[in-house]
């Protein structure tokens, strides 16, 4: 599928960018396809800022970031479409910037593979069940709570003197 598209795809923008061309003329499509690109760079740069910020926000309340989180991808996404030069893979781009076309992918992401992911908390055990749901201490991990072994330990570390021969320890100095 993915060979397909990286075949099928230049194509279709190479008949698009020839028939927009052949309306507008060549220095008018470059300047469209110019534009377009400034237009997709300023909206992946203004909503990936809110998506960080909503980020933090979920982070800070000690919530599982999981719509943010796929948003940043979809984001990341479509700026990488932003750099294939053409008109299809733009308009692809600056419709997954728009947040109400992106809730609707991000839905069906959940909905297609939402039951495949999990998040285990490294905080206090918990466990966040599954990464797509939003809830806290459901899924196939639970909390398991035990010992804590805190371990300190020192170690003489060889040291080496001008030529290059090891030199002992201080602490063997003195005996």
């Amino acid at each position: 599928m993915l060979l397909l598209l990286f075949l099928v795809v230049p194509f279709i923008e190479l008949y698009v960018l020839i028939k927009v061309g052949a309306v507008l003329g060549v220095v008018n499509t470059i300047a469209v396809v110019l534009l377009v690109s400034a237009i997709g760079a300023w909206l992946v740069k203004r909503e990936g800022l809110k998506t960080l910020r909503r980020i933090q926000v979920q982070l800070s309340e000690l919530k599982v970031p999981t719509d943010e989180l796929l948003d940043g991808g979809l984001i990341m996404l479509s700026g990488a479409l932003m750099l294939t030069p053409g008109f299809v893979t733009d308009m692809v781009a600056i419709a997954l910037l728009l947040p109400p076309i992106r809730k609707i992918v991000r839905r069906q992401l959940k909905a297609r593979y939402g039951k495949r992911f999990s998040v285990v908390g490294g905080t206090g055990g918990a466990s966040f069940g599954s990464v797509f749901d939003g809830a806290s201490s459901r899924g196939p991990f639970r909390s398991r709570r035990g010992p804590v072994i805190d371990v300190e330990s020192e170690v003489d570390m060889p040291t080496y003197d001008s030529n290059g021969s090891p030199r002992r320890p201080d602490s063997e100095l003195g005996k």
